[in-house]
């Protein structure tokens, strides 16, 4: 059994742990950004295709005590790096530090590599490279006081980047925070769901992801497929199994439907809803949310609306968008269940509603709330 952590937006742990639970993991435990839990290779390759709410799975190879130089290097020489890559390969070392013997990363992740480097060398007279753009071996050092922790990133490239929006919107959400927060609404993924400020369409391609069964992690490539201990039949399965997954849900796609008044974040939405293979499935309009009008009535409004610290200094633009916003779920959605990314707390006042939920959530250095609203109808 290995011993994995799976990292995730801050205020989401519960959300992750219960869809590592959902996937069999073991010993699931939340911690603060994240989860740690147990299971073997196989599982960790599950996790990397089909959590939705997580950035990262991440291999612990070791853990110990850690005062300085040298017991740093026999930590980092006690693994037998040659399991995972040959001197062929390449790799690359991310750290954090805090409260240790070093005052930043760099020294710690020089010493690593020199230990990972050295023991190659010893054995073929040859050592890997090091190449940040796209290592075959991505690892992560943290140390924390006198602990010392050697991570293996399963996927390489953070899991959000789901490969379906080459182009950012200002001030995109992150696919994996928003299929969290999805998520976190308890949607029966039936309902007619509805962005009214829906900028590059974030919530609506995750929403249409959980609908149809769709794995986040069908159609990219990830690290562990590189390594010399990838059991190569048992991601084969599970691929297969997604794929099948995926066409088997393609026809349950609810009505799903988003509107937006820049004609930029328009035109970056429907392109990035082509590419995430939903074309002509999402219906999209432009105007303004107090104008806007769905072809259906939402049973669940999800949205991310501007708010002043995100967009400064366009505060009072973002007043407005709040106002037109409350004027929309008023008109358009009696009976509905609304959800609101609130980065300022003064600007739900301009819904005009009471919430019934108030989630501690962070957006990238924002602290926010996910606030959760029932619409009288």
């Amino acid at each position: 059994m290995a011993r994995f952590y799976a990292a995730c937006t801050l205020g989401l742990e519960a959300v992750l742990a219960e869809e590592l639970r959902a996937l069999g993991a073991g010993a699931v435990a939340e911690r603060r950004g994240g989860a740690s839990f147990e299971g073997d290779l196989a599982l960790g390759y599950a996790a990397c295709l089909w959590l939705r709410s997580a950035v990262r799975v991440q291999q612990e190879l070791a853990r110990g005590q850690v005062h300085g130089r040298e017991d740093l290097y026999q930590l980092a020489a006690s693994v037998d790096w040659s399991v995972s890559i040959t001197h062929l390969q390449t790799l690359a070392i991310d750290g954090a530090v805090r409260d240790s013997f070093a005052n930043d990363t760099r020294f710690p992740v020089l010493v690593v590599k020199d230990a990972i480097c050295d023991q190659f060398r010893d054995h073929t007279g040859q050592r890997p490279s090091v190449e940040r753009d796209r290592p075959d071996l991505p690892l992560k050092l943290v140390l924390q006081g006198s602990e010392a922790i050697l991570y293996r990133d399963f996927g390489g490239p953070p899991l959000h980047k789901r490969g379906y929006r080459e182009i950012q919107h200002k001030s995109p959400l992150n696919e994996a925070t928003a299929a969290g927060l999805l998520l976190r609404t308890g949607w029966d993924r039936k309902a007619p769901l509805c962005d009214p400020l829906c900028g590059s369409a974030t919530f609506l391609i995750e929403a249409a992801f959980l609908a149809t069964d769709r794995a986040p992690g069908l159609g990219r490539s990830f690290a562990f497929e590189r390594w010399r201990d990838v059991d190569l039949d048992a991601w084969r399965r599970l691929y297969d199994d997604a794929e099948a997954r995926a066409m088997r849900g393609a026809a349950q796609l609810p009505v799903l439907c988003g509107n937006d008044r820049h004609p930029g974040a328009m035109a970056i939405a429907a392109q990035a809803i082509e590419a995430a293979g939903f074309g002509g499935r999402i219906d999209l309009q432009r105007s303004d949310a107090a104008d806007y009008q769905p072809p259906t009535r939402p049973g669940m409004v999800v949205t991310n609306p501007p708010y002043g610290e995100r967009l400064q200094p366009d505060a009072g633009s973002a007043a407005a968008s709040w106002h037109a916003l409350g004027n929309f779920l008023h008109r358009q959605c009696a009976g509905a269940e609304a959800w609101v990314l609130c980065g300022e707390p003064l600007l739900s006042r301009e819904l005009g509603l009471r919430s019934f939920a108030k989630v501690p959530v962070w957006n990238g250095p924002i602290e926010c709330r996910w606030l959760g609203y029932r619409i009288d109808g």
